[in-house]
């Protein structure tokens, strides 16, 4: 994928010049939001209305204060291999407000901004500087750096009167028209650091009879939690004062800013490149991506409990595992895996493999409550195919839980003192052989208790971004209490296997 110039990023951003100038020349504060723009930029039958930039608003102080000072976060390894991913993109449907759009707009926009003075980071800017060591231009460095110069995220609001919320939440298949629910479609992380564009952007989009609240947050700012942490506050903040006067609920764990580095590590890391054109995955633009469609599957409780007691009774069965216990959440990913292969007919010696996301929050020490940052690592189980397919669910369960114990304290410190020596940067390019899948989000996120103050989510889905042949997205399900959904992105004839397939369908609740 080329680097997307300013010029050449439509839609999200053909007025962001004129916002941005607006806003450095306003004397507002920021629930005045300095200017409103109005766009009448039109994507996939979702008009956009407005869009604007929000400072952050930082409780207990009063308007003429001044907000904190710009402060420069360094990035780690953890943050920095993500500089060539798209956006975290994800979304909640919600019933229609009891209020005109233009009221519970204003509210939700008011609440962001002290959202985001608590999450002041997602106000800041990615910034490039070259380490200047006297060296020759072919072996010249640069540094990523994070500050917190609270220049502000992006607040759209959209509308898209002709869809209704059964036509997200009743179908199966996922229509196209959701990813035009989000912002910042198609960006990299990197592309915030060369263009200058925000961290973080919401969008709400009304629909015929609800609303669609969504965020695009630059995953080198910081990952799956911290987007539901951000999500979980401004929900909060939302719903406290509905009625009321905007005040910030009081929250128990302080945020942590400071991103944790190994003693030996050199702060800030310089990347040995001139420039960050020198990291970005390359495409053929004149072959296109192959296509691919999307379904959203619901696992009750109750399923999920079968699934982990049919697992666990197989694995039983086999001496070599050792009384090894599969989670529920490795039991449903070898239900995906075992389905998937299918609907692809691999051959059997053909190499799959399945790539997860693991968190280090928990077993790596450092990482504080509130840590502000990424703290995950992917990393992928490898398998024949004939493998999967063959030796029951239980046997594939085990390989995953054999694979995530394997993660370990030491191994992570070891990677993270090797990789600014030999840097690499994830990629989903590598990605799109047709036989891998990757999991991303993980089921303990708070989706569904995100209530703005007029009832709890109907249901999530996931934008564009980083989605492609084996993009597997997992929440937890709107049962809560063990219930589990999964958002599939598969090539459209393997998908239509997938909703065929009988060991996957019978577990999963139908909309």
């Amino acid at each position: 994928m080329q680097m997307i110039s300013k010029k050449k990023i439509t839609g999200a951003f053909c007025l962001f010049d004129q916002v941005v100038e607006a806003i450095e020349a306003s004397n507002h504060t920021p629930l005045e939001l300095a200017t409103k723009m109005e766009d009448t930029t039109v994507c996939g039958g979702v008009r956009v209305v407005s869009r604007r930039m929000i400072r952050p608003e930082f409780a207990g102080l009063k308007n003429g204060e001044l907000s904190p000072e710009p402060e420069t976060v360094h990035l780690t390894p953890w943050d920095l291999r993500l500089l060539t991913v798209e956006y975290i993109q994800k979304g909640i449907l919600l019933p229609k407000p009891p209020t005109n759009g233009e009221h519970f707009v204003e509210h939700l926009v008011s609440s962001f901004a002290l959202a985001l003075g608590r999450f002041y980071p997602f106000a800041g800017r990615l910034a490039v500087a070259e380490v200047n060591d006297g060296a020759s231009p072919e072996t010249s460095s640069i540094t990523v750096s994070l500050i917190c110069s609270n220049k502000g995220a992006e607040f759209v609001h959209a509308v898209a009167r002709d869809v209704a919320v059964a036509d997200i939440a009743a179908s199966l298949y996922i229509p196209r028209v959701v990813w035009s629910f989000f912002p910042l479609n198609g960006v990299l992380a990197a592309d915030a650091a060369v263009d200058t564009l925000p961290l973080l952007a919401a969008q709400v989009t009304e629909l015929a009879d609800g609303v669609f609240v969504s965020m695009s947050l630059n995953h080198v700012a910081g990952d799956g939690t911290n987007f539901w942490e951000f999500m979980n506050t401004w929900s909060a903040i939302s719903r406290s004062s509905f009625s009321k006067p905007s005040t910030s609920p009081s929250s128990s764990t302080p945020v942590n800013i400071k991103r944790w580095f190994l003693d030996t590590c050199t702060v800030p890391i310089p990347l040995p490149f001139p420039n960050l054109d020198q990291i970005l995955p390359r495409r053929d633009h004149a072959t296109p991506s192959p296509p691919v469609k999307e379904c959203f599957f619901a696992f009750s409780a109750a399923s999920i409990r079968n699934l982990k007691a049919k697992a666990n009774a197989d694995l039983a069965g086999i001496a070599a595992a050792g009384g090894v216990t599969v989670s529920s959440l490795q039991s449903l990913v070898a239900l995906v895996w075992r389905a998937v292969t299918r609907a692809r007919g691999l051959s059997p010696r053909q190499e799959t493999f399945y790539v997860l996301v693991v968190g280090c929050r928990g077993r790596v020490g450092g990482i504080s409550p509130g840590y502000i940052g990424n703290a995950v690592v992917p990393g992928a189980a490898r398998l024949n195919a004939g493998e999967v397919t063959d030796n029951g669910i239980g046997w594939t369960a085990w390989q995953v839980n054999k694979y995530v114990a394997s993660f370990d304290e030491d191994g992570m410190r070891r990677a993270l003192a090797e990789w600014p020596r030999w840097p690499d940067f994830f990629s989903v390019v590598s990605l799109h052989g047709g036989a891998s899948i990757i999991t991303g989000s993980s089921p303990r996120f708070d989706v569904f208790g995100n209530d703005f103050g007029w009832g709890t989510p109907v249901t999530v889905r996931s934008g564009s971004g980083s989605k492609f042949n084996g993009k597997v997205t997992v929440f937890e399900g709107p049962e809560g209490a063990g219930s589990m959904s999964l958002e599939v992105c598969l090539a459209p004839a393997a998908l239509e296997k997938l909703v065929a397939d009988k060991e996957f369908m019978d577990v999963v609740t139908m909309p």
